[in-house]
């Protein structure tokens, strides 16, 4: 498997030109993605408690560990909204307790 060149779209290495964009495909051309070995829930682990890690993961292997990237996105993207949700629910405690004035 291969991505377009023009777009990032996963393309087969048997197509003359990307579906999604219809840019020819060269076999010169196509990125080849290599194949990661081992787990990447580590990333992810490390994006759920470091989200601007993950996020920064995400953005730099993008293209080159797919795989290892999503995981890290993932975790960020969970790590973040759990924080958020925390939070309020944080606030809503110390506002029912009285500690917090509106």
């Amino acid at each position: 498997m291969g991505f377009c060149p023009n777009c990032g779209t996963q393309v087969r290495e048997d197509q003359d030109v990307c579906l999604s964009c219809g840019k020819s495909l060269k076999s010169s051309s196509v990125k080849k993605v290599a194949q990661e070995e081992g787990s990447t829930f580590g990333f992810a682990v490390l994006g759920f408690f470091i989200p601007i890690v993950g996020l920064i993961l995400f953005l730099i292997w993008k293209d080159e560990r797919p795989r290892a990237s999503a995981s890290a996105g993932k975790g960020a993207l969970v790590g973040f909204v759990l924080g958020i949700v925390s939070y309020i629910i944080f606030i809503a405690i110390l506002a029912s307790a009285g500690f917090y004035a509106y």
